[in-house]
């Protein structure tokens, strides 16, 4: 991943030292150390070897920023790993639920009442649901804040989110809900749709297999039957909400970009903005890391959930 974003950065038709060092006004000393320092002049795999050796040893500094990128990008970890933790609340407690209740009542009102919530969800374009919901709760009804990030005075985790929770400072913590909650349900609304209709196909499945018929016929409980069903449905379920954790973690760089929050994603934006490839690289890889972690949590639950495929 990281030499695909490198590739497409050095057959760009531009010149970087020159970007980097202010445009057609840049000093051309400048630009000649810069082109240097970064080994611009030098072949494409010189260029790579060079990034990554200094990427993984925390060496590279931005050209733009003029910090570390693995500072860049670790310091607005946080602020994404609070949006995407909430946005990831609202995919479960809604999404879930409204598929299961979907799948139930199959084929009524309730389920066509759903599955259209679910289509808007998939298909609606997010910057227009985010200025919608800016206008309708924000603007009319001013219960939410969308200015700042709010920061505890201590620090446990290093994640406010976390940590307010963990000394139970419910001021901290309502501060941090109000200026997340819209960006969160914004991140989230394509989610939840995704998500009703997985879980819908997942219940539907399950309820036609054969031991709900066998159980029912033995005149099982209908909770016993659900909870049977509910376990085995979960399997995909799981997939498909590890997968979709990772995705909010890579960043959202059109929710925080709107919300003002200067995230993973917002960063990545702005790398492009600038023609800092060596921060956005940076980027790619740390999500490339992510995926990787939330797979293999995703394979162990696996086990977890269905005996079955621990062997």
């Amino acid at each position: 991943m990281t030499f695909l974003v490198f590739l497409i950065a050095a057959v760009i038709p531009a010149d970087p030292a020159r970007l980097w060092a202010g445009g057609l006004k840049a000093s051309p000393k400048v630009v000649e150390e810069l082109r240097k320092e970064y080994h611009l002049d030098d072949p494409i795999w010189v260029q790579y070897y060079f990034f990554m050796e200094k990427l993984l040893t925390n060496q590279m500094v931005s050209p733009v920023t003029q910090d570390k990128v693995w500072d860049d990008v670790l310091s607005r970890f946080p602020v994404t790993l609070q949006l995407s933790l909430i946005a990831f609340f609202f995919i479960i407690v809604i999404g879930v639920p409204l598929g299961i209740i979907s799948a139930l009542k199959r084929d009524t009102w309730i389920d066509s009442v759903l599955r259209v919530i679910a289509l808007s969800g998939i298909s609606m374009p997010i910057f227009w649901f985010a200025y919608l919901l800016i206008y309708a709760v924000f603007l009319l009804t001013h219960h939410l804040t969308l200015a700042g990030t709010p920061t505890p005075a201590y620090s446990i985790t290093g994640i406010p989110l976390i940590d307010a929770l963990l000394e139970l400072d419910f001021k901290t913590l309502g501060q941090i809900l109000a200026r997340y909650s819209l960006p969160a349900f914004v991140l989230a609304y394509p989610g939840i749709g995704y998500t009703m209709r997985i879980v819908r196909s997942s219940f539907l499945d399950a309820f036609s297999a054969d031991y709900v018929e066998y159980m029912e016929a033995r005149g099982f409980s209908r909770m016993r039957v659900y909870r049977h069903v509910f376990k085995n449905a979960m399997v995909p379920v799981v997939t498909i909400l590890g997968l979709m954790f990772g995705g909010l973690l890579a960043g959202a760089p059109i929710t925080e970009t709107i919300f003002g929050l200067p995230g993973i994603g917002r960063y990545m934006l702005n790398a492009i903005y600038n023609f800092d490839y060596l921060g956005l690289i940076c980027g790619v890889f740390f999500i490339a890391i992510i995926y990787i972690t939330v797979n293999f949590i995703v394979d162990i639950m696996y086990g977890i959930i269905d005996p079955r495929v621990r062997y």
